[in-house]
């Protein structure tokens, strides 16, 4: 998975205020003096410097009142009983990073007086409650050029964090992580188990390149962390049945990498990597350079955390690959980095997000046939401090005009969205999108969990799924020819760590005794 853990990345706080990182200017005093700005002004300085405003009537009462404005009050150096306590900080290294970060400020940044201000304004301004979104176009049962496929296999309950289609008819490979416990699972094309391997970090991407395959581990368990145990290393090849296993570690000291891109950056004829190091407080977006005898050499892009998903491919046709980037974590938007030559690139954002969106995914595809990439943008994670339902997550496609210059032209909601992947699923010669959900609606929209968008044209979509689409809570996903008969198949993970709604709708108990860890869409069209 990506996001991952995706591909499940925890937002463990929305507003992250520039006071991190930032040593108080009042040493001589317990706070700043009151500055005599109003409410509304106080909040948007404070929090509209490091990423954008949160309106109030986003979030209902309770939720600002006991999850929101707490986190944001640490983060500014304000704690309701005194002194800044251990419990913001993990034990060990992670927590060693965040202290020397300075994310949890010893001493306030703002006055008391300054900071109840802020208080009062989200409070007064904040709704008792947010509408449950209604979808206006329901998802119709039943894909016509689909067919559902269980594996045989699985570990139960399932906690999948990477699933990964071989081509050629070589089978799946899947990871299910429990703490303590990681199994690299090779599922033959029939869906049963091949074999397995244990591994002591949990694998979230799985990429064979030329000759070489390559591992992506987060760290060693499944949770956020701002440790640096992530790795990326070589899978290599044994015995008779060449099946794999464990190689060197080709990259070390990753903070928990969610998504690796490839390509030669510098063009010096060797591959380098694009690291996603999601961490959690804090992490990282960087370039690895090939050195060309085995080793990287790290260049910084963006030292912020929050990296999702990175893509590696030439923006303005200048004949050098350029790096676009999703940042989640508070300060969320589509970054493009542009090659400028000799290993140099420059920022330039394309997008701006609320921190509220949960970004999860992009991807590049031309909709409109003009010759220009256009953005897939997906958000939706909603395993943060705001757990509420909400009417802008979904799937947006941002067109280009041609000079990386982006504009809404489709808005898809879905609730929970965490993934959309782009192909040309029924063949018919325009791009169809196959999208899941880790937090739909499954009390009133259960289907929302796996969307089928069939392309009508004009950048509208129907929407459909299956009737087994609830059996699991699936957080990756991966396409690709499975069975080589030149049409595009899918594959499913599922992670049943989070149950809905605590389980009102009886789903997570299925999940832990009966759930699947993989499932395959199996195409038809050929």
């Amino acid at each position: 998975m990506k996001k991952q853990i995706v591909s499940f990345c925890i937002l463990v706080s929305l507003l992250i205020s520039c006071s991190a990182g930032r040593q108080n200017d009042h040493t001589e005093l317990d706070e700043p003096p009151a500055s005599g700005l109003s409410g509304k002004e106080l909040a948007t300085a404070h929090c509209s410097r490091c990423h954008a405003f949160v309106d109030p009537q986003l979030l209902p009462k309770k939720i600002w009142r006991e999850d929101v404005l707490p986190a944001m009050g640490h983060r500014m150096g304000i704690y309701n009983r005194g002194g800044r306590p251990d419990s913001l900080f993990d034990p060990g290294v992670s927590g060693d990073i965040v202290r020397k970060a300075n994310i949890y400020p010893e001493k306030p940044v703002l006055a008391k007086a300054d900071w109840d201000k802020i208080v009062q304004y989200f409070i007064e301004h904040a709704p008792d409650t947010i509408p449950v979104p209604v979808r206006s176009h329901p998802i119709r049962i039943g894909l016509k050029h689909f067919k559902y496929r269980e594996a045989s296999f699985s570990r139960h309950p399932a906690f999948t964090t990477l699933v990964k289609i071989l081509p050629d008819n070589r089978g799946i490979i899947y990871n299910d992580s429990k703490p303590g416990l990681n199994m690299l699972t090779f599922l033959t094309p029939g869906l049963g188990e091949h074999y397995s391997i244990p591994m002591k970090s949990t694998p979230v991407q799985f990429d064979e390149r030329s000759n070489q395959a390559y591992l992506t581990t987060a760290g060693g368990g499944i949770f956020p962390t701002d440790a640096p145990f992530g790795a990326m290393q070589q899978m290599r090849q044994t015995g008779p049945g060449k099946v794999y296993q464990p190689g060197n570690i080709v990259i070390a000291n990753l903070q928990r990498p969610v998504c690796m891109a490839y390509g030669d950056l510098n063009k010096d004829g060797f591959e380098d990597m694009v690291a996603c190091e999601f961490g959690n407080e804090t992490g990282e977006l960087a370039w690895y350079e090939n050195n060309g005898k085995g080793s990287y050499s790290k260049r910084m892009l963006r030292a912020k955390p929050g990296a999702v998903t990175a893509i590696i491919k030439d923006a303005n046709n200048d004949g050098l690959p350029d790096i676009y980037a999703l940042m989640a974590q508070g300060d969320e938007g589509v970054f493009l980095y542009e090659n400028l030559g000799a290993g140099k690139f420059r920022e330039k954002r394309l997008l701006s997000f609320s921190p509220l969106n949960g970004s999860q995914y992009i991807e590049l595809a031309d909709f409109n046939k003009d010759g220009f990439d256009d953005i897939v943008y997906v958000c939706g994670d909603n395993a943060d401090k705001t757990p509420v339902l909400k009417r802008y997550h979904g799937i947006y496609i941002f067109l280009n005009d041609g000079k990386c210059n982006f504009k809404q032209a489709c808005f898809y909601p879905l609730n929970g969205a965490y993934k959309a992947m782009v192909r040309d699923y029924d063949l018919d010669g325009d791009l169809d999108i196959a999208a899941i959900s880790f937090f739909p609606d499954y009390r009133h929209y259960p289907e929302e969990s796996f969307v089928y968008l069939e392309n009508k044209g004009d950048l509208k979509f129907d929407g459909y799924s299956f009737p087994q689409a609830s059996g699991g809570r699936w957080i990756v996903m991966d396409t690709a020819d499975m069975d080589g008969d030149g049409d595009t198949d899918i594959a499913l993970g599922s992670f049943v760590y989070f149950l809905p709604d605590g389980d009102t709708t009886g789903l997570g108990k299925k999940w832990l005794s009966e759930g699947p860890s993989v499932i395959v869409l199996e195409n038809t069209a050929r």
